[in-house]
C-alpha cells in the first residue's frame, strides 16, 4: 500500500471493510469526522470526504471494534473520552510506543497507562480500576483487514 496524504471514502471503505454509507452515518453522527468534510459544490452537488493516513489507521481500529460488536454509540464515546479526558487521539493509543495502550476484553474497553493504571473508558474513565488483574485484556490494533481470495466463478 502506498501511503498518501489523503484517502477518498471509496479507498478508506475498500481499506477498512467499512461501507460508504457508514462512513457517511459516523460522519453524521459526529462519531468519527473526516479530516476534510464534503461541503456543497457551486453545481448544488458534494465534494467528497477526505481522510488522512492518521484517520485511515483509526478507522481500521473502529472497524475492527465494529465487527467485534461494539455499537456505534460506544465508539463515540470511545473517541469523545480519549479526546476529553485524556487529550489523545486513538492512533497514540493502537501501540505499546505511547504512554497509554487501548485494550478490550470483548465487552469492555480500556484504557492502560504506561504506570499500569486502568482505566474502563466505557463506565468511568476518570476512575482508575483498583485492579486490571484477571480481565482477560487484548489490545486493539488498527491492520488492515486481510483479504480473502476470491473463488473463481463458474
Amino acid at each position: 500500500m502506498r501511503l498518501k496524504t489523503s484517502y477518498s471514502s471509496r479507498e478508506v471503505a475498500a481499506l477498512t471493510g467499512l461501507t460508504a454509507r457508514q462512513l457517511q452515518g459516523w460522519d453524521a453522527n459526529r462519531v468519527f469526522l473526516s479530516a476534510i468534510a464534503s461541503r456543497r459544490t457551486s453545481l448544488g452537488g458534494f465534494t467528497e470526504r477526505r481522510y488522512t493516513p492518521v484517520d485511515v489507521l483509526e478507522l481500521l481500529a473502529l472497524a475492527d471494534l465494529r465487527r467485534r460488536g461494539f455499537p456505534p454509540a460506544a465508539l463515540k464515546q470511545l473517541m469523545d473520552t480519549l479526546r476529553d479526558c485524556f487529550r489523545r487521539r486513538l492512533s497514540e493509543t493502537l501501540d505499546d510506543a505511547g504512554e497509554m495502550r487501548l485494550l478490550t476484553d470483548g465487552k469492555g474497553l480500556f484504557l492502560r497507562t504506561k504506570h499500569g493504571h486502568i482505566f474502563d473508558l466505557l463506565v468511568d474513565p476518570t476512575q482508575p480500576l483498583i485492579t486490571g488483574d484477571g480481565l482477560p485484556l487484548k489490545a486493539v490494533n488498527g491492520r488492515a483487514r486481510r483479504q480473502r481470495p476470491r473463488k473463481p466463478r463458474k
